[in-house]
């Protein structure tokens, strides 16, 4: 369970990591990363960030770019919440990939109505 502390450094971190990365995805174009969800560590030195990106078939790749950039983007952080914190956690990045998941299952759901109760059902004999 994460307490208050935690909660309101994860959302700064958030927040400040969306802004560098809309910045830095501007220059590239065609892509887009959103930070979902931060986690940091009890004792704050660690941040893990999960990552959506679009288009999805990119992800893999854009993750192990940013995870090879970490020390850069978190200097890039630090700057910026410098006057927050007075130590800038270790950031360590991961793919989510929860709305392909959701994705997923809308399409399997779809494949084939009669199996699945609650969707439309062929028309009655």
């Amino acid at each position: 369970m994460e307490t208050t502390r935690q909660q309101k450094i994860a959302r700064l971190i958030q927040k400040e990591l969306s802004e560098i990365f809309r910045l830095e995805t501007a220059k590239i174009g065609n892509v887009i990363v959103s930070v979902s969800t931060v986690r940091v560590s009890p004792d704050l030195s660690i941040a893990k960030a999960y990552l959506s990106v679009f288009p999805s078939n990119k992800g893999e790749e854009i993750v192990a770019n940013i995870n090879k950039n970490s020390k850069s983007i978190r200097y890039d952080l630090a700057q910026k919440v410098r006057f927050q914190l007075r130590k800038t956690p270790e950031l360590a990045f991961y793919l989510d990939d929860s709305l392909d998941y959701i994705e997923h299952i809308d399409n399997l759901l779809k494949s084939d109505p009669t199996y699945h109760p609650g969707s439309e059902t062929p028309d009655a004999e």
